[in-house]
């Protein structure tokens, strides 16, 4: 009986633990565009325990993203105010990040932020072929919903966004690329 309790307090500390410690994960800000957590830019991929130390894991939204430092130093910073002092912070390539794994919130967050969402991404088998011509997306004005749009630069203030403007209202306005 006695090892049953301590079993069950062993779990229950652990998965108190591992709550915490994946709300505290949750409270972090993308750095080049705030109104998303990590966890609705899809980017945090983990949070678990091993050996009583809290691991988080993050995916980088493509190879040499600027802002994933800056990513791993505020969930390292959060972690730690939240009494994980030793918690690491590992960065994981594989699977490779796709905005297909933005979350509805985070869509809606981009949408009321005059971002337009991604669309789905594209899907690939074998090699991709080089091409000079920009990208055809389905991109809608975040300010009138009109698809009468046109691409002004496929690279935003980040490198994951392209640059819009809408023909109809003339709205200049930034979109999420499809990766």
């Amino acid at each position: 009986m006695t090892v049953t309790l301590e079993t069950d307090r062993a779990v229950t500390l652990e998965t108190d633990t591992l709550a915490r410690a994946r709300a505290a994960a949750a409270r972090v800000t993308d750095p080049e565009m705030p109104m998303l957590t990590l966890v609705d830019i899809g980017v945090l991929r983990d949070v678990s325990l091993e050996d009583g130390r809290v691991v988080t894991t993050i995916t980088p939204t493509y190879s040499g993203c600027p802002a994933m430092a800056t990513m791993r130093d505020d969930l390292q910073r959060e972690l730690q105010d939240a009494g994980f002092p030793d918690a690491e912070v590992q960065v994981s390539l594989t699977p490779a990040w796709t905005s297909d794994w933005i979350t509805e919130k985070g869509r809606q967050a981009l949408a009321v932020a005059g971002i337009s969402p991604p669309g789905a991404a594209p899907r690939r088998t074998g090699p991709v072929a080089l091409t000079l011509l920009p990208t055809q997306r389905d991109v809608h004005c975040t300010l009138c919903g009109s698809a009468n749009v046109r691409l002004t630069s496929e690279f935003g203030p980040t490198a994951c966004k392209a640059m819009y403007q809408c023909r109809g209202c003339l709205e200049p306005f930034e979109h999420v690329k499809e990766i």
